[in-house]
């Protein structure tokens, strides 16, 4: 395996010593978004074979019956892989690449290249209920950073590529470059300069490229407007918008709550038994949430749902058009229920492709109850692509990913305003009620910070522990005034921390106000240092964020602060160095 590398690293290092800087970074652009892209490929291709094998069985209920027992098993195999393959070091989210963007100078572990890979194709290729986007955008990035450590590459460059390798594989899932771009500005980068465009864009279009050439046109989620967007229908638009919003929010809590509620299932064994009998009884009423679900968001777009119904145990009680929907209604509630069951039983995935599922499923039901009550005669397929970007916006609080998605994966932008009206209404309804994205709370819980404030952001990206200055010379509470003369005269610092035989800190002496006892030291033969010393006016926990320390310093009016961890002194930090460091992360994000 390692001559293999040093094969494939051998011309990279050749053409690095040629080319200049930009040039070696536009390459690795190139590099990254043809890995990434290749790997969401294969994985997309993977699934989609199993799925369609479980399709062409799924016809009726005594076929399906076998298969609606899967889930079980590739849930099962998923956590056996973590636990023994993975030793249990395994992270999922795009919250985790955010924080190790943040936190860890945006060093990935390599075996997340390949990871993500494999829980994922065993979740969702033996059927749960979750989409495969959140899994390439971890591969990707995991490309992205080890290509980036492995040529020693900056820290502003490392997280380029990250981000690069997280776009080529949306873009791959969807032959859609843009939406790949834009979803890693929106969800992944909090500040962006315009220089990470092009090789955003370069990694895009390679990933979506290789999408193109390999997969088939049936396994790329992909649709045809069959009707022009009319401007009458715009009211009808708006309630849509407005209704995702709500559905939006129902997603996010209810995902969190069933997610922990399986989460708090302490064996993991027993966990996944229970998620996969839940599934399976779900399965067996509701076959369309097997897999992400996207080939029943095709049969819903054709305008065939009754299709839906064929492998249900409900079959033979479904036949008006209202029963239908109430089918379709409980499917758009419960594919959340199912997602949340299947990632928090221990399988891999995200909410991206049950979002898009949910999406298109409201606006399909909401656009044939208008048609059925004779309100309006408004088309069914359009409004059923618009929900899935009002549900994607508001899920993810990206509205833009959501717009040019559906605008790429419909060839074409006719229905350009509806998906503005509707993305931004969703996520407006949504915000209002949560401020953040399920990611974002995850993040923000991460980071104990509020990532909606920029400034917050760019504090939480310090370490706390490189900033811990520790050349502040230590006095003990017996210690008499010579000593205290002695540490002076070899100090050039002005504070003077007094620490017990444990080290553990008792208080501080500050040079203004002893000045007088120096110069008279007669006067104060008897004066030890636990006279001198006063009370520090805060001290900073190592596992505090710069945010906190920073009001602190703004509290006590001081520029120097003294660190402890569990009592024990470790240092000071410095206002100034804070603010230092800090300025110099803004300079980065312009």
């Amino acid at each position: 395996m390692k001559q293999i590398l040093n094969v494939i690293q051998s011309p990279v290092t050749y053409l690095r010593e040629k080319l200049s800087q930009r040039q070696f970074f536009i390459l690795s652009a190139i590099l990254v978004g043809l890995s990434s892209g290749l790997a969401a490929v294969i994985l997309k291709y993977i699934v989609h074979s199993i799925e369609a094998f479980v399709t062409y069985y799924s016809n009726y209920y005594e076929r399906f019956f076998l298969f609606a027992i899967f889930p079980i098993v590739g849930i099962l195999l998923a956590v056996a892989y973590v636990c023994y393959a993975l030793k249990n070091k395994f992270k999922k989210g795009s919250a985790e690449i955010v924080y190790t963007i943040v936190k860890k100078s945006s060093n990935i572990e390599p075996q997340q290249m390949y990871s993500h890979l494999v829980t994922s194709a065993l979740t969702v290729g033996f059927g749960g209920s979750t989409g495969l986007e959140s899994p390439m955008v971890s591969t990707g990035a995991a490309i992205g950073s080890n290509y980036a450590q492995t040529y020693n590459l900056s820290y502003k460059d490392r997280t380029i590529l990250l981000a690069c390798g997280a776009s080529a594989g949306i873009a791959a899932a969807f032959n859609s470059p843009i939406a790949g771009v834009l979803f890693a500005v929106e969800v992944l980068l909090a500040d962006i300069s315009a220089t990470a465009f092009i090789p955003l864009i370069i990694s895009a279009a390679c990933g979506a490229l290789l999408s193109k050439i390999i997969l088939k046109q049936g396994v790329v989620l992909s649709f045809s407007l069959q009707q022009p967007f009319n401007y009458h229908n715009m009211p009808h638009y708006v309630l849509l918008g407005i209704l995702a919003g709500f559905i939006s929010l129902y997603y996010a809590r209810a995902f969190t709550w069933i997610d922990g509620k399986m989460k708090g299932i302490v064996n993991r064994w027993i966990r996944v038994v229970v998620g996969g009998l839940l599934l399976f009884a779900l399965l067996i009423l509701f076959p369309p949430l097997f897999g992400e679900g996207y080939e029943s968001i095709k049969v819903l777009a054709s305008l065939h749902p009754s299709e839906l119904t064929n492998a249900s145990l409900l079959r033979n009680f479904i036949h008006s058009d209202g029963e239908i929907l109430v089918f379709l209604g409980a499917l758009m509630f419960l594919k959340t229920f199912a997602a949340g069951i299947t990632i928090g039983s221990g399988g891999n995935g995200g909410s991206f492709g049950p979002s898009l599922f949910v999406g298109a499923y409201m606006g399909y039901i909401f656009s044939r109850i208008v048609n059925l009550i004779g309100f309006a005669h408004i088309p069914e397929v359009n409004f059923t692509l618009v929900g899935m970007a009002g549900i994607l916006s508001g899920v993810f609080y990206a509205p833009l990913t959501a717009i040019f998605l559906i605008a790429e994966i419909t060839g074409g932008y006719g229905l350009m305003i509806p998906l503005m009206i509707v993305s931004a209404l969703s996520i407006t309804v949504a915000h209002y009620f949560e401020p953040l994205s399920m990611e974002g709370k995850k993040l923000s819980s991460m980071l104990d910070i509020s990532v909606e404030n920029r400034d917050k952001f760019l504090l939480s990206k310090l370490d706390l522990g490189s900033l811990i200055e520790t050349n502040f010379s230590a006095l003990k509470p017996n210690d008499n005034l010579q000593s205290l003369i002695r540490v002076i005269s070899t100090s050039n610092r002005n504070t003077f921390p007094v620490v017990d035989e444990k080290n553990e800190l008792q208080g501080i002496i500050h040079m203004d106000h002893v000045r007088s006892i120096i110069f008279s030291p007669e006067k104060h033969e008897k004066t030890v240092m636990k006279d001198l010393m006063t009370k520090p006016a805060a001290t900073i926990m190592t596992t505090e964020n710069l945010h906190s320390v920073l009001k602190k310093f703004d509290d006590t009016n001081q520029w120097n602060l003294p660190v402890v961890d569990n009592k024990q002194y470790l240092g000071f930090v410095s206002k100034s160095n804070v603010l230092t460091k800090y300025r110099s992360e803004l300079l980065k994000s312009v």
